[in-house]
């Protein structure tokens, strides 16, 4: 889990959310990935199974928690492997805060974690944020004497 103290003027990286959707319940996967994930929710919407999961581990980088979730796939036991290579959608969903600042902002992913992410059936995902607009004080209301 990402959890950064930045400028909010300024584009960086948030975090990444691995998103999976099924038609098979995906309880059993996210029971074996156990306390290594933070669960954020899973269950059924309509008739799709998902699971939204983030690391539990802090990380800095996209490619840090990739390879992170890389890992933890895996070495999922076979029935929950299964699970995994069954889902329709796989993703790693890096979310970007857009700010002001600067003009422009690369984030790369070394080849190594798209070759991991290919091999594992999944996809790379980005959500870019709109920049925050500066939230005005708000003015005391004036106690007025009479």
């Amino acid at each position: 889990m990402a959890i950064h103290k930045v400028n909010q003027a300024i584009t960086h990286f948030l975090n990444v959310d691995l998103d999976i959707y099924s038609k098979a319940d995906l309880h059993p996967l996210v029971t074996a990935l156990g306390k290594r994930v933070v669960v954020l929710y899973v269950g059924r919407i309509r008739q799709t199974h998902c699971a939204h999961l983030e690391l539990a581990k802090m990380t800095k980088t996209a490619d840090a928690t990739i390879c992170g979730f890389c890992s933890l796939i895996e070495a999922l036991p076979k029935p929950e492997r299964g699970l995994w290579n069954a889902a329709k959608v796989r993703d790693f969903n890096i979310g970007v805060q857009a700010g002001m600042q600067p003009h422009s902002t690369e984030f790369a992913l070394p080849a190594g974690t798209l070759k991991a992410a290919h091999e594992l059936g999944a996809r790379i995902v980005f959500t870019v944020y709109a920049p925050e607009q500066p939230q005005k004080p708000v003015a005391k209301a004036r106690s007025q004497s009479k």
